[in-house]
């Protein structure tokens, strides 16, 4: 598959997304180009009511992928996602049931309402394309991804993400709210559908987005700009309000995103503003911060705007 074809195929994945979603271009795309990335699992904080659960759902029809969600709550074992052996009394021997994990596209919603015990479950998923039940090591189907989702304000009986489970999140987002216009057109839509379902319609399928990324992989970064990844993640490192900056997982995230980026813009090379488009949800989850910013929501963004403010961005040649 040509890297024009990649473009063209996301557009109409996009498109047919926003049959559900209004209003809500910019954060799609990256979630495209999250899905075009291996191990492009997906973090999104927000607000309730901004539909996260909904373009989880749309980006798996859309992309004709298998979808399974799992609701977090504080009482979810491991074995819920992952299965389990149970004992048929009919055939008079253990059998294996697998989980919900056992599909294309999982929604962990409200991951953070589980206890650490269970949404480490995920972390062999999520990194290593397996689950290992009882000793047995079963692999995942391919592609696999991960959107997990979280509500930013409710912190009674919820468990925060440890920073090695945020550190496999390729990206971390924020739907935002919907502009006035954008308001009234949802309540427009769903006049005219005289009902809340919205089918869509698959455009690709497993094999399809298995093709996509592998045309991505062809995506040239000159050496100079690869450096300049490296720089912006090296200065989380040694920023003054930073405690803990950005491992080299951040810096593959970037490589990763910023290719993918570049492809749906129909390019077959990274430019520094592929870079710093992603720059912010590639790395700023990434961060621990001084005690004193940990309540402020902004904070990551606001370091992550200096680092990039104060790096030099490398003149590439002209290309033919």
């Amino acid at each position: 598959m040509l890297i024009e074809e990649v473009a063209a195929q996301a557009r109409l994945v996009l498109a047919e997304v926003e049959k559900a979603i209004v209003g809500k271009r910019v954060v799609l795309e990256r979630i495209m180009a999250a899905c075009l990335c291996p191990g492009g699992h997906l973090l999104l904080e927000d607000y309730p009511g901004l539909a996260k659960t909904l373009i989880a759902k749309s980006f798996a029809s859309a992309l004709g992928m298998g979808f399974k969600r799992i609701q977090f709550t504080p009482d979810l074992l491991p074995g819920d996602i992952t299965g389990g052996y149970i004992y048929d009394r009919n055939e008079n021997r253990f059998v294996l049931r697998t989980g919900p994990v056992f599909s294309n596209l999982i929604l962990a919603d409200e991951i953070n309402r589980a206890s650490p015990k269970t949404q480490s479950a995920l972390l062999e998923a999520m990194q290593e394309y397996q689950v290992t039940i009882e000793g047995e090591t079963l692999p995942l189907e391919e592609p696999f991804m991960v959107i997990a989702t979280q509500n930013p304000i409710e912190y009674e009986g919820t468990f925060p993400l440890p920073e090695a489970q945020l550190d496999r999140f390729i990206m971390k987002l924020s739907v935002g709210y919907p502009g006035t216009q954008e308001e009234k057109e949802i309540l427009s839509r769903r006049q005219e559908r005289k009902g809340d379902a919205i089918p869509l319609q698959p455009v690709t399928n497993a094999a399809g987005l298995l093709a996509m990324r592998a045309a991505v992989e062809t995506v040239h970064v000159e050496p100079d700009l690869q450096a300049y990844m490296v720089e912006l993640v090296a200065r989380t490192r040694t920023h003054r309000q930073v405690v803990v900056g950005a491992s080299p997982r951040g810096a593959l995230a970037l490589l990763k995103l910023s290719r993918a980026w570049a492809a749906l813009q129909g390019r077959t090379y990274v430019i520094p503003d592929d870079i710093k488009e992603l720059v912010l949800p590639a790395i700023g989850h990434r961060l621990i911060l001084e005690p004193d910013l940990w309540l402020v929501r902004k904070a990551p963004g606001q370091i992550v705007d200096e680092i990039v403010k104060g790096t030099a961005v490398p003149v590439l040649g002209a290309r033919e």
